[in-house]
């Protein structure tokens, strides 16, 4: 019996392939598009299972919009539009009763506008604008003297007269300028290919449209003003993604997608022939949905990857807020890790951005269960989430309130710092008794040995150090990996050079029992093998960063999984974190860092112990 390979290429042979290198997929592709056309399908069906579990991808047919907060379709009770020539900017129109109508600009401010701005899934608003400068509508003026705190998921949740009740003309139509998402390199392309050999022979059938079976609708069915595109695909082609349900009475495909991404719609088709992608900045929000939309988990996953890019270019951390959104919206975890990652490392900046207030309970709630928060110690977290308590009207609910209390370590809080809390803080008065057992399990932890209190402790993370950098914890160094300076230059400096090692101090760990007991630290950053080789060592990669202290006194009740941070100079911004391992850190390169790196060779470098209860 002939094997697989051999019969495709013999049938490639009968029905004039013109090469014989080409591998078993796109034989099947090339010899299903012939057998098809002489009405031979059933046969090109048994040909898919030969190689079908090299194409295999779910696809199935939902519509979102750009950033969308529901599946486009019918439009939804509360939703908003905006009326205009750009995406972005418009009148401001709202869907009640089955009928679209106008915001009245009396009381319009830009709280009001950041909540459309979200709510139609971009990172902020620019400008509120009134006085009908967007044109002016027609029909019902549904809102009146509308007020927001900025925080509202929707417009329709802020306080107004009342649906319909104004005294205004259309004369007085609000609108918005909403933020774009991006402030990068828009055109800077990243290439995917997951081609498994097929050939760009087939992205050509694509570009022909030629003995093309199935025409492709792309709508905006919630623009009444939008025009629809159609271009042509081939049955066989579609048939390879079974979630599709495409059939040989299959005509027509219908892609509900905001206009916005109307243009990239036939780069996403192409793919399905070639395998390859070109994601920009200015595409990659559309290619993702689309990847959500038809089920295409491998893609969506690798389109999320470009994101990444976009998280240190906001200082206004409004496009890290929608990102994370949209990440729960389309069931991206990847896109939800790498933003709370960057939050985590940055939550600093972030409380004091103007996004901050906006947050939702359940992202307020996914960043404190975090062990990878950057803060000056615990009480920080605790401090900065009772000033976000008394911003918000939405978290009413004891449960909810304990939930999120429940994240903070109070046993991490230094107990100064936590006697203080019962006489200075509203929300210990009105919780007192939730605080009294939360300040008591933590003077416990502080005072009775762990082997004592260990079986106690069912909340394992309750214990557990953050990535703290008060000056207890850390020391900074104002060092670069760069090696311009003369070789012979650094070997003479290097052990009067400041920027490079350092020495500082810390308790055995930040319980009472043990915070006299002091250990010395020795902070180093290493740049030529030569250092290494000197202290009795190789370092596997450089640059490489060394923290190490010679007091072994406490191994058998304290180990410490201490942490390098890198932040950029010019920006501010940490964009990665590094485990000290055998009291080495290697640094990594602008490659291998889960974020880009903003400004290669000028940061500083962090040195962060974190000691830990075994």
């Amino acid at each position: 019996m002939f094997s697989h390979e051999m019969k495709l290429r013999q049938l490639c042979a009968l029905i004039g392939c013109w090469r014989f290198h080409i591998r078993e997929v796109e034989a099947v592709i090339f010899i299903c598009f012939v057998l098809q056309r002489f009405g031979k399908m059933t046969r090109c069906r048994s040909l898919f299972a030969i190689v079908w579990p090299l194409l295999f991808l779910q696809v199935s047919a939902q519509s979102w919009s750009i950033f969308g907060v529901q599946p486009k379709g019918a439009p939804q009770e509360g939703g908003v539009r905006l009326v205009g020539s750009v995406p972005t900017a418009g009148r401001v129109e709202v869907y009640h009763s089955g009928q679209w109508g106008t915001v009245c600009d009396d009381n319009w401010e830009m709280a009001q506008a950041q909540v459309v701005c979200r709510q139609l899934g971009f990172p902020g608003a620019v400008s509120a604008s009134v006085g009908g400068v967007n044109g002016e509508g027609s029909g019902p003026i549904w809102l009146d003297d509308v007020t927001c705190t900025g925080s509202e998921s929707s417009l329709a949740s802020c306080r107004f007269k009342g649906w319909g009740i104004t005294d205004c003309s259309h004369k007085e139509d609000a609108g918005v300028i909403c933020e774009s998402g991006s402030s990068v390199d828009d055109d800077q392309k990243f290439s995917l290919d997951h081609s498994v050999g097929l050939s760009e022979d087939l992205g050509s059938l694509f570009d022909q449209a030629e003995n093309c079976d199935v025409d492709v609708l792309v709508v905006d069915s919630s623009d009444d003003q939008s025009h629809g595109k159609t271009f042509c695909v081939h049955r066989v082609i579609l048939s390879l993604y079974p979630q599709l349900n495409i059939s040989e009475s299959t005509r027509n495909i219908s892609v509900d997608i905001s206009q916005t991404c109307h243009h990239h719609v036939y780069s996403f088709f192409r793919y399905f022939y070639t395998r390859k992608l070109d994601v920009t900045l200015a595409s990659a929000q559309c290619q993702h949905q689309l990847s959500y939309m038809f089920g295409m988990e491998h893609l969506l996953e690798e389109v999320g990857k470009v994101f990444t890019l976009l998280l240190p270019q906001d200082k206004t951390f409004r496009t890290q807020v929608s990102l994370y959104e949209y990440g729960i919206r389309t069931e991206d975890l990847l896109l939800q890790e790498n933003v709370l990652q960057y939050l985590s490392w940055n939550f600093e900046s972030f409380v004091s951005s103007p996004a901050w207030k906006t947050i939702t309970v359940h992202m307020m709630e996914a960043l404190l269960s975090r062990s990878d928060l950057v803060v000056e110690d615990e009480a920080f977290l605790l401090e900065t989430l009772e000033n976000w308590l008394e911003q918000r009207t939405d978290v009413t609910s004891p449960k909810r309130l304990i939930s999120l209390l429940n994240q903070i370590r109070f046993c991490m809080i230094p107990v100064e710092k936590l006697y203080d809390f019962q006489f200075t803080s509203s929300l210990y008065q009105s919780n007192e008794e939730y605080f009294s057992s939360a300040i008591l399990r933590a003077f416990q932890f502080n005072s009775l040995p762990f082997s004592k209190i260990r079986k106690h402790f069912n909340d394992s993370d309750s214990y557990l150090p953050r990535i703290y950098t008060s000056s207890n914890w850390s020391l900074v160094l104002n060092s670069t990996s760069t090696r311009n300076n003369m070789y012979n230059q650094y070997r003479h400096n290097y052990y009067s050079n400041p920027e490079r090692q350092g020495s500082f101090s810390t308790p055995a760990h930040n319980s009472v029992l043990y915070n006299q007991k002091i250990l010395q630290w020795q902070a180093q950053v290493l740049l030529y093998s030569w250092e290494c080789s000197n202290q009795g060592f190789t370092c596997e990669s450089l640059p490489m960063a060394r923290l190490i202290t010679y007091d072994r006194s406490y191994q058998s009740t304290i180990r410490f999984s201490n942490k390098l941070i890198l932040t950029c100079k010019t920006e501010n911004t940490v964009f990665h974190v590094q485990d000290f391992k055998n009291d080495k850190a290697a640094i990594p390169s602008n490659g291998t860092m889960s974020l880009p790196n903003p400004c290669p060779d000028n940061y500083f470098y962090t040195f962060v112990v974190r000691p830990e209860f075994i």
